[in-house]
């Protein structure tokens, strides 16, 4: 049985002083939660919301990484660098990342072996365009993204996946729980064609793009969405709490 995964991407939003206040709030109103919480905060408030979020039952996660250890890279942040700070967790591939900073599979995958071989858990997005779709494609792109990404990785253990249509992401639309339970499927399938059905029925599968509290629940009682990467609505706790704990 596969444990909900609710992850919080705070983007690239929140002073220091407003991050301390929302992770305090959600420590508070999630203490009871049932299921595996993460927040993902800019790098420069990780410091702040690593002591507030430590020892409580919300992982600490970053949205990015730089594709080397260390060395001359203007702008960057390492593997190393997030380690110091206590983060757990890295997010990889989001469209953001693909489609605004150009991104490609090969870059994205080296990210993903340098994390994962630095002991932290990824969350690897994957997600077509909205003309993708439209042309039939969106099975097509997810397997390319999901294989691409995961080369070279043995071990599924501290691999998320979360598909988040591009079309879906921030537009206020959302897959029907329908359409998305069918692309986790898809994707699933994909999985247990490369690493066997045990590990297809063992790996969380995330839903990204608009998922507010009035769908969360409908979204997460289909049979292969594992949780949600939530945006927008992982900026307030009012809205991110009750997806939580749907």
């Amino acid at each position: 049985m596969r444990d909900y995964y609710i992850a919080g991407n705070w983007k690239m939003h929140k002073t220091r002083s407003e991050a301390a206040e929302l992770a305090k709030a959600l420590t508070a109103q999630l203490k009871d939660g049932k299921h595996k919480y993460l927040v993902a905060p800019s790098f420069t408030l990780i410091e702040t919301v690593a002591p507030i979020v430590k020892g409580s039952n919300i992982r600490l996660g970053a949205q990015n990484c730089a594709q080397d250890e260390q060395g001359a890279h203007t702008g960057e942040v390492s593997v190393l660098q997030l380690k110091d700070l206590g983060v757990e967790t890295i997010i990889l591939g989001h469209s953001e990342r693909r489609h605004v900073y150009k991104e490609d599979d090969g870059l994205i995958n080296k990210k993903v072996k340098l994390a994962l071989s630095h002991g932290f858990e990824v969350i690897l997005c994957i997600g077509e365009l909205l003309e993708e779709r439209d042309a039939g494609k969106a099975e097509a792109v997810c397997e390319r993204q999901v294989v691409k990404g995961l080369e070279g990785v043995k071990d599924l253990s501290r691999v998320v996946l979360a598909y988040e249509p591009v079309w879906a992401i921030g537009t206020g639309k959302t897959a029907t729980p329908e359409d998305a339970d069918a692309i986790h499927a898809y994707v699933r399938q994909v999985v247990g064609r490369l690493y066997g059905n045990a590990e297809a029925e063992k790996i969380i599968i995330q839903y990204g793009g608009s998922v507010k509290p009035e769908n969360a629940a409908q979204l997460m009682a289909k049979e292969n969405i594992d949780g949600a990467l939530v945006g927008g609505a992982a900026l307030k706790a009012d809205s991110f709490v009750p997806i939580a704990k749907f």
